[in-house]
């Protein structure tokens, strides 16, 4: 039975995960059991804020839309309910945009959402 060496895919899989370890600090783009822990926890990491980032910006549309809506005289609560009653359906996205680029479209929302509350 020949001899098996497996240096050549073991180098191949070290190479990648140092590849992926580029730029990280001392040891852990240098040395392979390191950097493999760090490669695995930043994937960990990334796969978890991906899902965060969807949450902290709906936080902050909501933010922008209740500033927006009290400065017209209501609450963000009532107004997305009012919203609701009078049949618009308009994403918190593009409501956070309107409260920014177009003051006085919102305010015509915000006076829609009053009146049908």
């Amino acid at each position: 039975m020949p001899r098996v060496k497996r240096g050549v895919i073991t180098h191949r899989r070290h190479k990648k995960i140092l590849k992926l370890a580029k730029g990280y600090f001392g040891s852990k783009h240098k040395l392979f059991k390191v950097a493999n822990q760090q490669v695995m926890k930043s994937g960990a990491y990334a796969y978890a804020h991906r899902k965060l980032k969807k949450r902290e910006f709906r936080q902050l549309w909501i933010a922008r839309i209740n500033a927006a809506a009290r400065e017209n005289g209501t609450t963000y609560s009532r107004m997305m309910h009012g919203l609701k009653v009078a049949g618009i359906d308009i994403n918190r996205k593009v409501l956070a945009e309107l409260a920014i680029a177009d003051p006085q479209g919102f305010a015509e929302l915000a006076d829609v959402a009053k009146k049908a509350v």
